[in-house]
């Protein structure tokens, strides 16, 4: 379990609203604090209230995807690790995610130890 001294505040971004949910659970279980969102239009506002940590951001969200949410994101002067969880896992679709601002990119279906190990590295901002 994580210690009080590592816990983070991570958002979830997934429309898949099991799979954003399960993933928001075992983070909780960790000791993180979670919130889980199933679009990303409110995804600035969220950022902007509770501060999050860590954001794990899906990519093919509808509306706004999540190259057009990590834009808004670090537009808006997010410091955030962003994260990428997505099915696109070529070259181009990593390289088009480093231009949108994610640190890192994930490709589904994620192992729970990788996760983890992103936020181990993860500044706390709050």
């Amino acid at each position: 379990m994580t210690s009080e001294t590592t816990s983070l505040r991570v958002l979830v971004i997934d429309d898949n609203v099991d799979a954003a949910d399960s993933l928001a659970v075992l983070l909780d279980m960790l000791g993180h604090a979670t919130k889980a969102l199933y679009t990303g239009e409110n995804a600035v506002q969220e950022w902007r209230t509770w501060a999050p940590d860590v954001v794990l951001l899906d990519i093919g969200l509808p509306v706004a995807d999540g190259y057009e949410v990590a834009r808004r994101l670090r537009a808006e002067g997010c410091s955030a690790l962003l994260v990428a969880l997505t099915g696109w896992g070529s070259d181009a679709d990593r390289q088009r995610a480093r231009e949108a601002g994610f640190d890192h990119h994930l490709t589904k279906p994620v192992e729970l130890e990788a996760v983890e190990k992103l936020l181990a590295t993860a500044p706390r901002a709050h």
